[in-house]
């Protein structure tokens, strides 16, 4: 047995019960898994200006283990054109890329709110008052349509999120026959993990898919 069958099995990942597997990584939710940590993958304490951050080609390797497929879902922001080099950078990974903008939705803030803003920077004002902008980019309908789409091209779904608007896919593909591995951090939506035939905590891959990024 090889480094790698072994890291599978620690996490649980049978190949021969799990068939032919489809990743779907859903980046805005995994992009925050670790953004409060403060130990590296060898639990030694990070400095006041490092950081983990998702290494897009950890990921790759790692789906690769697995993976027949792999799909990267990923909302850029047309106004930073630093965030557009992530999927071209999964693209090369050989991820499957499904992109869209970032939409921005306006909060209106009421007088308590106003003082509690730590940025006022921040804020913007219209007619309408003073507002900040929400950046949005949910990606379960449509990482929902492909799962369903490609349903008979894979035995498992490996979903990367604990999004709960999935349950209702995970639902789904299980009356199909499917399995379902979930890999998420944080509190996960209850009836998505006791549905998982697999759930994998984010700490458990930690030190596979993430990398400390000094600024």
């Amino acid at each position: 047995m090889d480094f790698s069958e072994l890291k599978l099995n620690k996490l649980g990942i049978d190949r021969s019960k799990f068939g032919r597997i489809f990743s779907f990584i859903d980046y805005g939710n995994v992009n925050y898994w670790f953004r409060q940590d403060r130990k590296d993958k060898d639990e030694k304490d990070l400095q006041l200006n490092q950081n983990l951050i998702i290494d897009i080609e950890k990921l790759a390797d790692f789906l690769n283990l697995f993976s027949s497929q792999k799909r990267f879902y990923y909302g850029f922001n047309n106004r930073k054109q630093q965030s557009w080099h992530l999927p071209i950078k999964a693209a090369k990974c050989g991820f499957i890329k499904i992109t869209k903008p970032i939409q921005f939705i306006k909060h209106y803030l009421s007088e308590a709110e106003l003082k509690e803003i730590e940025k006022p920077e921040l804020l913007n004002q219209d007619l309408g008052g003073k507002f900040v902008e929400i950046p949005k980019s949910n990606f379960d309908v449509e990482i929902s349509v492909d799962a369903i789409r490609l349903i008979e091209s894979y035995d498992t779904l490996f979903l990367m999120s604990g999004d709960s608007d999935f349950a209702v896919l995970v639902k789904h593909l299980k009356r199909k026959g499917k399995k379902v591995i979930i890999a998420a951090s944080g509190k996960v939506f209850h009836s998505l993990r006791e549905q998982a035939d697999l759930y994998i905590n984010a700490q458990q891959i930690k030190a596979y898919i993430t990398s400390v990024k000094t600024y």
